[in-house]
């Protein structure tokens, strides 16, 4: 595995480790596989992401509502 592999495979796992977070929802054992292989850098940019697109999307769904 290349260095770029490693890097994607983090930031795949750093997107699904922010998800299961926002659903509050994680299994012990994976919780300590994500800390061990991924970035806080790459947790913060897919968590401000994720806040950004839920924020978006509750505006729109109020939107539609009103």
């Amino acid at each position: 595995m290349t260095q770029d592999d490693g890097s994607k495979t983090s930031f795949w796992r750093s997107i699904v480790a922010v998800g299961w977070a926002m659903l509050g929802v994680r299994k012990g054992n994976e919780y300590e596989k994500d800390f061990a292989k991924i970035t806080p850098l790459h947790v913060i940019a897919v968590g401000l992401v994720a806040i950004f697109i839920l924020v978006l999307a509750l505006i729109w769904v109020v939107n539609i509502v009103v």
